[in-house]
């Protein structure tokens, strides 16, 4: 008996347009472009939001709050007819009210000097503006620096008058 045998076809991929498998193999060039342009504007919001230390704008708060406190101070002492001291410490970065005990924070990365009096009407004084009843006071200056600006308090001791000047860095 003779056997014959059938040849065994092989399947063969399709080849072409048809092909299903085609779309598994990467990415098209529009995909990428896409990707890229949605991360970029992404990132593009990203570093206003992060903090960059104080601006020039938020110091210029920071001494107009400083100003407010010791003209604060300067108006209890005329009201109240008794001496008010206002204490400022450099190192720790703050200002404390004598009168109403409101404290103004200075940030880390602001530098803050003072020039107080040492003595003031025959008393030490050390780190204290004092304002008294006549609106007279021990005088002072406060400077707010950062980077390349800066603002000073400067406290007026015959008149007890508070001013802010910019400070100008070339």
């Amino acid at each position: 008996m003779d056997k014959r045998v059938e040849p065994v076809q092989q399947a063969m991929l399709p080849a072409g347009p048809d092909d299903s498998r085609a779309g598994e193999q990467g990415f098209t060039l529009l995909e990428v472009v896409c990707v890229v342009a949605i991360l970029s504007m992404i990132l593009a919001l990203i570093p206003p939001t992060l903090s960059r230390g104080t601006s020039r704008a938020k110091l210029e708060s920071y001494a107009v709050d400083a100003a407010a406190l010791l003209k604060a101070d300067r108006n209890a002492a005329l009201r109240r007819f008794s001496p008010v001291a206002t204490e400022v410490d450099a190192k720790s970065r703050l200002m404390r009210s004598g009168a109403t005990g409101r404290i103004v924070r200075i940030p880390d990365d602001v530098e803050v000097d003072t020039l107080l009096a040492a003595v003031c009407n025959k008393a030490t004084v050390g780190s204290t503006i004092r304002f008294f009843p006549s609106g007279m006071s021990c005088g002072g200056i406060i400077g707010l620096t950062r980077l390349d600006y800066g603002y000073e308090i400067r406290v007026n001791w015959l008149t007890g008058g508070i001013e802010i000047v910019a400070l100008k860095f070339t």
